[in-house]
């Protein structure tokens, strides 16, 4: 059986790129090379799925004193221009999209759901879709969780590592000790 093989795109957003409310470093940067590789290589999806952090009252995980581990500034507050897809990717047209942690923390896109209330699990199952390839911000945190829960949902999963960033240098190298022993293929996007 052929590979069906979706791209997931994960919190690609304002407010985690420079001057957001929760900015990692070469965010802005990772946007654009994402606009750009997908529109070279839209052809080796047969899924495109974007997710966003779209917090209402996630509870514990603002905070006006945030220790940085389990609890953050606000940050992608649904209905915000900061909540909004990167404007890099105006021309991404994704299959799908999804939101999530509107009362919840949620790291993961898997934690998400589409306008349909289908969740990111159910939209790839429906696809077919049994190989995934994970972008996005930040990698230490979202993309990582987005990754490992591909793993448990028995998808095969790649993280192109040159279309993320994480938070800090030494929180990316923990992200990537700990997908690569869960079994995510750590591969720079030129080599595929």
């Amino acid at each position: 059986m052929a590979t069906q093989r979706a791209l997931l795109v994960v919190d690609v957003q304002p407010t985690f790129c420079e001057g957001g409310a929760l900015g990692v470093e070469g965010g802005n940067a990772v946007a654009e090379q994402i606009a750009r590789y997908t529109a070279e290589h839209r052809d080796r999806y047969d899924l495109v799925v974007t997710t966003q952090d779209w917090h209402i009252d996630p509870g514990d995980h603002f905070s006006d004193n945030p220790d940085f581990i389990d609890t953050w500034p606000p940050h992608g507050v649904a209905g915000t221009a900061e909540a909004e897809l990167h404007p890099a990717l105006v021309d991404l047209a994704p299959d799908d999209s999804v939101k999530k942690g509107e009362y919840e923390a949620a790291y993961s896109g898997f934690e998400g759901t589409n306008p349909d209330g289908e969740h990111l699990a159910e939209i790839l199952q429906r696809g077919g879709i049994t190989a995934v390839d994970v972008v996005g911000l930040a990698e230490s945190h979202c993309v990582k969780e987005t990754a490992l829960d591909a793993i448990k949902s028995g998808l095969r999963a790649r993280v192109l590592t040159d279309l993320t960033e994480p938070v800090s240098a030494e929180l990316g190298q923990q992200a990537r000790e700990r997908m690569a022993a869960a079994g995510v293929e750590l591969v720079p996007s030129g080599a595929l």
